[in-house]
């Protein structure tokens, strides 16, 4: 009984991820990065609220580790001063299913007033909500239902917002032609560390 439950969940989730809208999004994104952070010398600051913020900081040490300098910013602690992380060149990835959360909208709001040529990427669930609607980019999730019996806790959105972030982070990858040895440089600890070093010699 219950592996044929697994096997169904596994099913939908894996239904989600093929749904998931392939647009020129990506590679304007992608771009964007590139030019952002590793031509002028930018960062990439990621923020979403609750599960999304989980989310957005696994995309942030996930850059990081392959070439692209990027931070987590907590949308509510971005109100009692941390929005000063925010520095010229920088590009915000903003996380939300709903594109309505209201910490992450008043951070778009927040930004533009600290500095009105922050360019923003959003991943959303909802490409006509108030976040998209200020996106430089908009990277839409394909708003899956949840597998969640009471289709509200988030699950299939965030393995979906999680598949975008690896797309993101290989595809820039490719473009800035990281290699083996500049993987080595930043991971030093534990079988990866040990296992990109030997790749590297």
């Amino acid at each position: 009984m219950i592996q044929t439950t697994i096997k169904e969940l596994l099913q939908e989730e894996a239904q989600a991820v093929l749904n998931i809208p392939v647009t020129d999004a990506y590679e304007k994104a992608v771009s964007l990065i590139v030019e952002q952070v590793h031509e002028k010398g930018g960062k990439l600051v990621t923020s979403g609220m609750g599960k999304a913020g989980q989310i957005a900081m696994n995309i942030a040490t996930t850059f990081c580790s392959t070439g692209i300098p990027s931070v987590f910013l907590h949308p509510s602690e971005a109100q009692h001063g941390d929005l000063g992380i925010l520095q010229k060149n920088d590009l915000l990835l903003l996380i939300s299913n709903s594109g309505k959360t209201r910490e992450i909208v008043e951070l778009t709001e927040l930004a533009a007033k600290l500095d009105p040529s922050l360019r923003k990427i959003v991943i959303t669930g909802n490409p006509e909500s108030p976040l998209a609607h200020v996106a430089d980019i908009c990277l839409a999730t394909g708003h899956p239902d949840e597998v969640c019996l009471l289709g509200m806790t988030p699950t299939t959105s965030t393995t979906v917002m999680t598949v975008i972030g690896d797309i993101l982070v290989v595809e820039t990858m490719r473009r800035t032609g990281f290699t083996i040895e500049e993987y080595s440089k930043r991971h030093h600890g534990g079988y990866l560390g040990e296992r990109s070093r030997e790749l590297s010699r």
